[in-house]
């Protein structure tokens, strides 16, 4: 082709759950029984009734625009939210709507960093954080976090990567692709390195909230350290805790002036997300929460079966994750021999044994691959006996 693309777009490269995802449907095409471990999405129908909200609203004639961030009645069930999970208040003007959690990272995003600014990523992280920076013109700058602190940032490391150039820190709790969890005192000790640093802005990634397995509460930034809750953007969402990922319908919290300039970002892009999605997302976050915790229990016990299952499978590191529904699991042991890299593992996997997971490499950590239990009972069962199969034969 000869059009000229943006130099942008050399910057950045698809997304490894897209391209895994992508894999597995087309072997799938191919007639091949491909269980696919690669999406990151809850296989529970969207409860009954939040469906319904949905249905009365497109029947009352619901269909039209509404305000770019949110209608109010849905900026009222985030403010509620707020107030009741986490102990947080806002007003109308602190809060933003989106067509998912991820545009209301990818606003903040282009809102407040520019060519030359540094956004703190400790990985593993989500596929997407470093490419939105480097989108916006800034520079990601990596922090490496292994199992000797449980995949978690500690306040010491990301110390010594703060530089007058930082403007933004990434959290992400529980996190994707580990499931680790920070604890208050944890966000505590970060928050300490911001006291004379208002310039930097702290994105809390909140989306696996309710996807949790010990008994500690849930400690976000903004709560656990108020005096810096004008320089941090708390954002969730219902895809994850109302498995309603095809809804796209995520919300951010923040200071004012911030949430003002991602408005105006959103008002030339997607303008409102979608209208219907929006009544529905306002039955989840007012109605019942029995439904949210039925599935987090099947999470829960699935999480449980799979480690069992694959505990004694040869050549594999396994990591209990606190959170989300991912395993992120080592394979170094597995390497070496007739599969010398992480990528010809995962490829084989595929070809060998019709089991679709994601490789670490996405997630800035390698070797590793990333295997969600957002999937039925049986198909983890059989994938299970697949990825040992498979590593018996290496």
């Amino acid at each position: 082709m000869t059009l000229p693309l943006a130099p942008r777009m050399s910057r950045i490269q698809a997304s490894a759950t897209a391209a895994a995802m992508a894999r597995a449907a087309a072997a799938r095409a191919e007639g091949r029984d491909v269980i696919s471990l690669t999406t990151g999405e809850p296989d529970f129908d969207t409860p009954a009734h939040i469906q319904e909200a949905a249905i009365a609203a497109m029947r009352s004639g619901q269909t039209r625009y509404t305000a770019v961030d949110g209608t109010g009645e849905l900026k009222d069930a985030i403010i509620a939210k707020f107030a009741r999970e986490n102990g947080l208040t806002f007003t109308h003007d602190e809060i933003i709507a989106s067509t998912g959690a991820k545009q209301v990272i990818f606003n903040a995003i282009l809102a407040t960093i520019s060519a030359g600014d540094e956004v703190i990523v400790p990985t593993p992280a989500w596929v997407s954080y470093p490419d939105i920076v480097k989108l916006a013109g800034g520079t990601p700058v990596l922090l490496p976090c292994g199992p000797e602190t449980g995949f978690k940032p500690t306040a010491e490391a990301i110390a010594a990567l703060i530089t007058p150039a930082t403007r933004a820190i990434m959290l992400n709790s529980p996190c994707n692709p580990t499931g680790a969890v920070l604890s208050g005192a944890e966000l505590r000790a970060i928050g300490a390195l911001l006291v004379d640093r208002p310039d930097i802005l702290v994105i809390a990634d909140d989306i696996y909230e309710h996807i949790r397995y010990t008994d500690e509460p849930f400690a976000t930034f903004a709560a656990t350290c108020p005096e810096l809750a004008e320089q941090c953007l708390t954002v969730n969402g219902v895809s994850k805790a109302y498995a309603m990922t095809g809804w796209r319908l995520g919300y951010g919290a923040g200071p004012a002036p911030l949430i003002r300039a991602m408005r105006v970002l959103q008002s030339q892009s997607t303008t409102n997300p979608n209208t219907i999605a929006q009544a529905a997302a306002v039955a989840a976050l007012n109605g019942p929460f029995d439904c949210v915790e039925q599935q987090r229990q099947a999470f829960h016990r699935r999480r449980d079966r799979l480690l069992q299952a694959l505990g004694n499978c040869p050549g594999l590191t396994l990591y209990r994750p606190d959170g989300a529904f991912y395993l992120f699991i080592g394979i170094s042991n597995a390497l070496g021999g007739r599969y010398a890299t992480e990528a010809a593992f995962v490829d084989a996997l595929l070809e060998q044994e019709n089991l679709a997971v994601v490789g670490g490499e996405g997630f800035g950590a390698s070797p590793y691959i990333r295997l969600s239990f957002a999937a039925s009972d049986s198909e983890l069962e059989e994938a299970a006996a697949r990825l040992n199969r498979f590593c018996a034969d290496l």
